[in-house]
């Protein structure tokens, strides 16, 4: 029976790669790499009271750990795959290296923590020669969450642009030089990717998960999307969103490595000064988010404003359904959930305009959104999901009032104007002239026939009636207020 190599202090690293799945700006990484190399990633799914991961973020992890694993694998390193609690798998391959050095990059919620202590006391305990290092300093986000508080988005972010400059990325290690191997389990064993059906070819049209597909996403970005996103990005028509979430949920790329390249574009004179700092805000509001979850570490759960527990949700499956499938009868809600099922992401203006549309228009729990949006998104976040949900249905931190009811034949006449979106992603609207495509039952019977639309057959009549569901929800509103007062 082989034996675990002796005990060593100066024996090689151990690197447990976690939502950091990279090379470059690795704080943990960089100094792990001055001894030869384990490099390991556990799935402790569900481990530690974690969220499960959905779907279409279970492919995305997939595909990205194959390159992580190729990356590692081109200097020499094997990527060790083990299944299971951290705080068990992670000494286990410590006592199979001889390792003297565990290195792992802090994470920013509280599952994270307390996975990263259950770990550290484990190792204090069984492996007390092994050192423990977090790198030199914090990468997943600009600011510690638990050091600045706050439940408004303004002064929360003022604070952050006063106070924090994230220091320059960090570059790969020059050379990696791997420890002996392991044994590590097939990454095709975990089943992380749809096979029967495999539902996953739009996903694969769509992305390139990896450092290297966060990188060209970037420059594409810094090429064209970034110039007029300050006043463009609210268009799903046109391609001025950056489309880096997904990238940034993994840690394929930095909020440190977006600012700087940012700020590099706008001192090239390749982007204005109103630009970037819209582009820089969003990262404000994912920063903003985290302070939230480490605030609130049940947000996908509990309502952050209490008066919100009475609300008087309804019990609809058949409607939910339908706004799933994208079958409202909206067409912007319908495009956002078909682009959403098809490729793993929706544009942000949509995904606030389907989510207003499944709360207010619909009554439904906002709660079951948020589980729709966290299994089918590939930038499923545990922190920006639920949180961007309770802003939309009011009872967050910061949130939009809930008598803010978006108008979906509005917002989709403002921001698709000329209708590309929609005839997308609802193919069977497409020869609808552009006056009647956001709100086809009002179009005359001829003109539907032209067009092929048959109301309630090719494309289903309105769920509901929008002045009819407004008045319903601020009834509703109503009685919580009521209730509070």
């Amino acid at each position: 029976m082989p034996h675990d190599p002796p005990a060593q202090p100066d024996g090689p690293s151990v690197m447990w790669f976690r939502t950091d799945l990279r090379l470059a700006d690795n704080p943990a990484l960089a100094v792990a790499a001055e001894r030869p190399l384990v490099a390991l990633y556990v799935l402790d799914d569900g481990a530690n009271g974690a969220r499960p991961l959905g779907g279409a973020a279970r492919w995305w992890l997939a595909r990205s750990l194959r390159a992580l694993a190729a990356a590692l694998a081109a200097q020499g390193v094997p990527l060790i795959l083990r299944r299971g609690a951290a705080a068990e798998a992670v000494p286990a391959v410590l006592r199979e290296t001889g390792a003297g050095l565990l290195a792992f990059n802090p994470g920013e919620t509280p599952i994270d923590r307390a996975a990263e202590g259950a770990v550290t006391a484990a190792v204090a305990k069984s492996l007390p020669h092994v050192a423990v290092s977090h790198g030199v300093r914090r990468s997943a986000l600009i600011h510690d969450p638990a050091s600045v508080g706050g439940r408004v988005f303004t002064p929360f972010w003022k604070h952050i642009r006063a106070a924090f400059v994230p220091p320059p990325p960090l570059p790969a290690p020059d050379r990696l030089a791997g420890a002996a191997a392991v044994r590590s389990d097939a990454l095709n064993d975990w089943e992380l990717e749809p096979t029967a059906p495999d539902w996953a070819g739009g996903l694969d049209e769509s992305w390139a998960p990896g450092e290297a597909g966060a990188a060209k996403r970037l420059a594409d970005f810094l090429d064209g999307g970034l110039t007029g996103y300050a006043t463009l990005r609210d268009r799903p028509d046109l391609d001025h969103v950056s489309r880096l979430s997904p990238h940034l949920r993994f840690g394929e790329i930095t909020p440190a490595q977006l600012w700087h390249a940012a700020r590099a574009a706008m001192a090239s004179g390749r982007a204005t000064s109103l630009d970037v700092e819209k582009f820089l805000t969003e990262l404000g509001w994912r920063e903003f988010s985290y302070n939230l979850l480490n605030q609130r570490p049940l947000l996908a759960e509990a309502n952050i404003q209490p008066r919100f527990d009475a609300f008087p949700w309804r019990q609809d499956e058949a409607s939910l359904a339908a706004w799933q499938r994208g079958l409202t009868g909206y067409p912007i809600v319908d495009a956002g959930m078909r682009q959403l099922w098809q490729t793993g992401w929706m544009h942000n203006r949509v995904r606030m305009v389907v989510a207003s549309f499944l709360v207010k228009h619909l009554l439904q729990d906002w709660r079951a959104g948020e589980a729709w949006f966290w299994d089918t998104l590939v930038d499923a976040d545990p922190a920006s999901n639920p949180a961007s949900w309770q802003w939309v249905a009011g009872c967050g931190a910061d949130a939009a009032p809930y008598f803010r009811i978006f108008n979906p034949v509005l917002q989709g006449e403002k921001f698709d104007p000329h209708g590309d979106y929609v005839r997308r992603w609802v193919p069977e609207l497409t020869d609808l002239p552009n006056a009647v495509l956001h709100r086809p039952w009002t179009a005359p019977p001829g003109v539907l026939s032209a067009a092929g639309v048959t109301l309630g057959e090719s494309y289903p009549a309105p769920l509901v009636d929008h002045a009819h569901a407004r008045a319903r929800a601020l009834a509703a509103f109503q009685t919580i207020k009521a209730k509070a007062a």
